[in-house]
């Protein structure tokens, strides 16, 4: 898998766990979903390709700012919770430079 697939899959690991267990959903709501189709628009079209850095290094933002804000809201609920549920992910991307 190359470096926007391991986005992608963060990504939507991330916005999966944040409406199962912030907003008690068994299955994505349709804000999540469309934030994660946003989000998966986003990184296909990413001007740096499998060059680029992790979107919070990133010197480009590509997101608009209310989705900017949903993203940064879910990363901060899900990111530390990603050692314990997906940790092969949360380690990968911990280590991106």
């Amino acid at each position: 898998m190359d470096r926007i697939g391991y986005e992608k899959d963060t990504i939507e690991k991330m916005i999966r766990l944040y409406c199962r267990h912030k907003e008690g959903n068994r299955e994505l709501c349709s804000s999540c979903r469309e934030l994660l189709e946003y989000a998966h628009r986003r990184l296909d079209t990413c001007r740096y390709g499998n060059d680029k850095a992790a979107c919070k290094k990133c010197t480009t933002h590509c997101y608009a700012p209310p989705q900017r804000e949903k993203i940064r809201k879910i990363m901060r609920y899900a990111g530390p919770r990603m050692i314990i549920y997906h940790p092969v992910a949360a380690i990968r991307h911990m280590m991106q430079r």
